[in-house]
């Protein structure tokens, strides 16, 4: 992972995690209107439009500026070519942050939540210097969780029934790292 403060950027093997920007509303609204990351993500809603991609990312630079949230695109190194989001929380007072992702259903099962992820936490404890880093997810949503454990993070708990999707209710699964 290779931070570069002047351009906000992050450099994995693969990625590019970088600011978004007003031109990535189309292929946001794209990616996220689909019902099956809808029903596996807390905060996306559905069907998801342009207007919802740019009313999410308007906020992106000040929170950044901040220093409240940090929130990545995450794009092919080479090409460019958008395959999701990944964000990370700071939570001063605690020396600690969550992690949230998505990727577009097209690039599941290519490792690319993973290797975000990895960034971030990594950005978390060597650049921002965080004691803790801490994710959740969706007890019926298994791959996200195998994300969490690729990170080395453990299981610290389920939330059960936590959230209520769809008229029924989810439990959390809460998993952590600690630097």
């Amino acid at each position: 992972m290779i931070f570069d403060a002047t351009n906000r950027t992050i450099t994995t093997n693969r990625l590019l995690l970088r600011l978004f920007q007003e031109s990535d509303a189309p292929a946001v609204a794209r990616l996220c209107n689909n019902y099956n990351l809808y029903k596996s993500t807390l905060n996306l809603p559905y069907p998801y439009s342009i207007e919802d991609a740019l009313g999410w990312m308007a906020a992106h630079q000040e929170h950044f500026d901040a220093d409240r949230l940090y929130e990545f695109a995450v794009t092919d190194r080479e090409s460019g070519e958008l395959y999701g989001a990944v964000a990370l929380s700071n939570i001063q007072k605690y020396s600690n942050g969550e992690i949230a992702y998505w990727i577009g259903e097209e690039y599941w099962g290519k490792g690319y939540a993973t290797e975000a992820a990895r960034a971030m936490v990594d950005f978390a404890f060597e650049v921002k210097g965080y004691h803790k880093v801490y994710a959740r997810y969706f007890q019926s949503n298994p791959a996200s969780g195998k994300v969490m454990q690729k990170l080395g993070m453990k299981q610290e708990g389920i939330l059960l029934e936590q959230v209520k999707k769809e008229d029924q209710f989810e439990d959390l699964v809460c998993y952590g790292i600690i630097k």
